[in-house]
């Protein structure tokens, strides 16, 4: 199949067509690959161009405004942590968990009582522990990659998500995470999915009353790892 017959050439030949354009061809495809191998990089907000540890502090007042529930702990905490939240909210003691390698660091078989399974998340789980790609200080907003380490379902599926995210990957803005993406990735090899959370699922669509749990988990609760 060549490329002029292939689905993308022609959903994109149907778009020059409806804009009346040509092929890219001279100074114009000189442009568009230099942005492409140069993305500029768009605006951000003052608020969020701070020093590391105030990054991480504005990062959990945003992220509690926004509904989710927020820990600050040691590395050796985490999987107590995890425990104690569960027991706090009378939820039980297992939870689907991502088959992550920075996961897996963590002293999990020191919780005697917390069942894990390792996987993608099915509809009867009620919990899940993931990590994080990276935080934004400017909204509280989690961003998560898929990929085998990082089912996109457990973002999803369970009423609660118990998110670990290290301090080091709280950056302050939209713009530093696609930096990141990039670096981290590289061209053509882009996760197949990017998701931005920010709190829990809620939505205020029928009569502005806010409901949480509406697409997504009801609970948030972000253990945020002090390095």
């Amino acid at each position: 199949m060549s490329d002029d017959s292939s689905p993308r050439s022609q959903i994109l030949n149907g778009i020059r067509r409806s804009l009346q354009r040509g092929p890219l061809s001279g100074e114009a495809k000189q442009a568009v690959e230099a942005r492409l191998a140069a993305p500029p990089r768009g605006p951000d907000v003052a608020r969020a161009r701070l020093p590391q540890p105030e990054k991480v502090a504005l990062f959990c007042q945003w992220a509690e405004t926004n509904n989710a529930t927020v820990a600050r702990v040691a590395a050796g905490d985490v999987p107590g942590e995890v425990s104690n939240y569960l027991a706090r909210n009378n939820l039980p003691a297992r939870a689907a968990m991502a088959p992550s390698p920075l996961l897996e660091g963590y002293d999990w078989a020191s919780q005697k009582m917390l069942s894990l399974r390792r996987g993608r998340g099915e509809g009867s789980d009620q919990v899940s522990i993931t990590g994080a790609f990276a935080g934004i200080a400017e909204t509280g907003t989690l961003v998560m990659a898929s990929g085998p380490d990082h089912p996109v379902t457990l973002n999803l599926l369970p009423d609660t998500h118990v998110v670990v995210l290290r301090e080091a990957d709280i950056v302050g803005g939209y713009e530093d995470v696609w930096e990141r993406l990039r670096a981290r990735y590289g061209k053509d090899r882009m996760p197949r999915t990017v998701n931005t959370i920010t709190g829990p699922s809620r939505t205020g669509d029928i009569e502005q009353a806010m409901e949480l749990g509406a697409h997504g988990p009801r609970r948030m609760h972000i253990v945020v790892v002090r390095e």
